[in-house]
């Protein structure tokens, strides 16, 4: 059998979503292929229920800061509203009925199943072509990526999936991988009682941030009780039925209840028939143009792109690619200001370059740094006030290029810095700003100063 559409968009994670449900409001015939959730991994399994567990952990943090502040407290941590509220919001135990008939309403068409590409413009799903007259769009996202470690695949690991699906916190925990999902995870079960032990093959956490970034974090993670291994892999996994065991490259020999794996994501490009279209089926990502172009009649949208794996990339592609097929203008991709946040506690949140990428690319860098707790709001919030911020700049250009923000709302700080970066606002504007008292993002005011001393 075989149909046509204007438009054919494989993989329905938040960019896919966006792309197909956009174009069908415009009036489009345009046809939705998914082989799991509509949604994607961030409403079930990624940014929303994970921040579920970040404000819950969060909440228990406050409760126990409570002392020498504000009187005192008894704190019994419970993980079952935890889980009953990331169920409620994935609809069902992970349905998403919701989600394909909002997509229908738009007059779309929906097909569950895993597409090949068969030709150009053509697209079989188990014995159906589909052809596009306007063009392809992939938008298939990425799994997590589960190293070859000797004996992991004999015993039940966790990923993201499994954590959050949890319906009780483990008595102990190793986690592998301390980037952002491994962070976030394991100060998550560690405020909720559970031993918690964190292994990096990198010689620090968040390995991605600036240096004062992961000292902080490990700082912190320390004071929570959460066993730091960095600098170490695991060479193998072992299990007998009742803990499993990973032996590192140190000769030391960690063991759990329980092992997630966090060590990152990878795009599953092989058997989409990419090279058909005169691309590399093995390749880890789909380079782009600055219209989200791939190929003639092909858009990439989301983490396929490689750019990087966020929500909020795949939604700002989207709009591109969508005004790109409906021929509206529309500014070109731009990632100079990319934001990302870390949900730890303190939140850790970055724009643009780090110092070091700054240097290596040859820019006449200078830095300047403001710790939150020597603000005024950072010295009224005291208890949990850990943070800083950290400014790069173009000293030639007179220009941000960088910025972290770490601190209490380390990732609503950094608001105002992203958009420094992207509009190239001139250090001389930031520092003749007023800056609101007493508040977080104050500090930035101080950081200021020490680049324009």
């Amino acid at each position: 059998m075989s149909t046509e559409a204007d438009v054919v968009v494989v993989g329905m994670g938040v960019g896919g979503e966006e792309v197909a449900g956009s174009l069908a409001e415009a009036g489009l015939d345009v046809v939705g292929i998914e082989e799991r959730l509509v949604g994607g991994e961030c409403p079930y399994w990624a940014c929303v229920p994970t921040k579920m567990m970040t404000r819950a952990a969060g909440l228990i943090a406050e409760a126990r800061r409570i002392p020498g502040m504000a009187g005192t407290v008894s704190v019994a941590a419970d993980w079952s509203p935890v889980a009953a509220r990331i169920r409620d919001e994935a609809t069902d135990d992970w349905d998403d009925r919701a989600a394909v008939e909002r997509f229908e309403s738009k007059g779309g068409r929906f097909v569950r199943g895993r597409a090949r590409v068969v030709a150009p413009g053509t697209v079989e799903v188990d014995g159906q072509q589909i052809t596009a007259r306007r063009g392809l769009v992939i938008a298939t996202g990425t799994a997590p990526a589960v190293p070859p470690i000797p004996g992991l695949e004999d015993v039940e690991y966790w990923t993201n999936r499994q954590a959050v699906e949890a319906t009780e916190a483990p008595t102990s925990l190793i986690v592998l991988g301390a980037g952002a999902v491994g962070a976030e995870m394991s100060q998550v079960f560690a405020r909720f009682g559970t031993e918690v032990t964190l292994v990096e093959g990198a010689e620090r956490v968040l390995p991605l941030e600036e240096p004062e970034s992961s000292q902080l974090v490990a700082e912190v993670f320390g004071r929570e009780g959460i066993k730091l291994h960095t600098g170490v892999r695991a060479e193998a996994v072992s299990s007998d039925q009742r803990r499993i065991s990973v032996r590192l490259s140190d000769g030391a020999t960690v063991s759990a209840e329980r092992l997630l794996v966090a060590t990152g994501r990878r795009t599953n490009l092989a058997g989409l028939g990419l090279s058909t279209l005169g691309l590399d089926d093995e390749a880890r990502s789909i380079p782009t143009d600055e219209h989200m172009r791939a190929a003639r009649g092909l858009w990439a949208v989301g983490d396929v792109t490689g750019v990087a794996a966020f929500t909020h990339v795949a939604m700002y592609q989207a709009r591109i690619a969508i005004s790109d097929i409906l021929g509206r203008d529309h500014a070109p991709a731009d990632y100079r200001a990319l934001p990302r946040v870390t949900f730890t506690d303190p939140e850790v949140g970055s724009v643009g370059l780090t110092e070091r990428a700054a240097r290596d690319a040859g820019i006449d860098v200078r830095t300047s740094g403001s710790p939150i707790p020597s603000s005024s709001r950072g010295w009224i919030h005291k208890a949990g006030n850990d943070g800083l911020i950290k400014l790069v700049a173009d000293q030639a250009e007179g220009v941000l290029v960088g910025a972290t923000s770490v601190g209490p709302v380390g990732g609503e700080v950094l608001s105002m810095l992203v958009l420094a970066i992207k509009a190239r606002v001139p250090m001389s504007e930031l520092r003749e700003m007023i800056y609101a008292y007493p508040t977080f993002h104050r500090a930035v005011e101080a950081a200021v100063a020490g680049l324009t001393a």
